[in-house]
């Protein structure tokens, strides 16, 4: 099997299942707005650190438990319990951001990095979802469980995360005239993003459970 096919294979699955908009993408931009772009990139290479470890875990699962559809639903149902506690957070318990233009802060850089990583940490999603690409892919013999081509789809899985998170550092940066709007309401944006992913992983344990 040639390694551009798995490499292809993570980076289009991680660009996709990171660029609608998230937990993680909506920090970074949030982080970039208020405090400049390369403390975005240091946010940003905490959380990829923490996709790499997590897309290698969901690929060795997805080793383990190809016929084992019972261990993907726990999965989800814990991603359920973090889905639901981020929502309460976020829409009850978190502060509103002041929207206010302010001078670009001189906050630690390693702050942002493990910030990064502690909301990449949080997040149960990448887990069950590189499960099932991976299973998917195999399945139509665009992937194999093999050293190499798992290595190479791990590595285009980072790419596509880090495309997809430094599109939203960009993108946001040339809005500046409309962040008033966005850093106020940022907390209901997430709380809203989390809780409709709480609800669909909601459904699919429902539909497992009684299909």
């Amino acid at each position: 099997m040639a390694l551009l096919t798995p490499l292809l294979s993570g980076f289009l699955a991680a660009f996709i299942g990171i660029i609608p908009p998230g937990l993680i993408n909506m920090t970074a931009a949030k982080v970039n707005l208020k405090e400049g772009k390369k403390n975005a990139l240091w946010f940003v290479a905490g959380a990829v650190l923490v996709i790499f470890f997590q897309v290698s875990l969901a690929v060795f699962f997805a080793r383990v438990i190809d016929n084992r559809p019972d261990v993907v639903t726990l999965l989800r149902e814990v991603g359920f319990v973090i889905f639901s506690v981020l929502t309460v957070y976020f829409l009850f318990l978190a502060k509103e951001p002041k929207a206010k233009k302010s001078k670009i802060k001189k906050t630690s850089k390693k702050s942002r990095f493990f910030l990064g990583m502690l909301l990449s940490g949080l997040n149960f999603f990448p887990i069950p979802y590189y499960v099932v690409v991976s299973v998917t892919l195999a399945s139509y013999h665009l992937f194999a469980f093999e050293n190499n081509i798992i290595f190479t789809f791990v590595f285009g899985s980072v790419l596509g995360s880090f495309a997809a998170l430094y599109s939203y550092i960009g993108f946001f940066g040339r809005i500046e005239k409309k962040t008033d709007y966005l850093m106020k309401n940022m907390n209901t944006i997430i709380g809203s993003i989390t809780g409709l992913i709480a609800v669909l992983t909601l459904f699919n344990i429902l539909t497992y459970y009684f299909s």
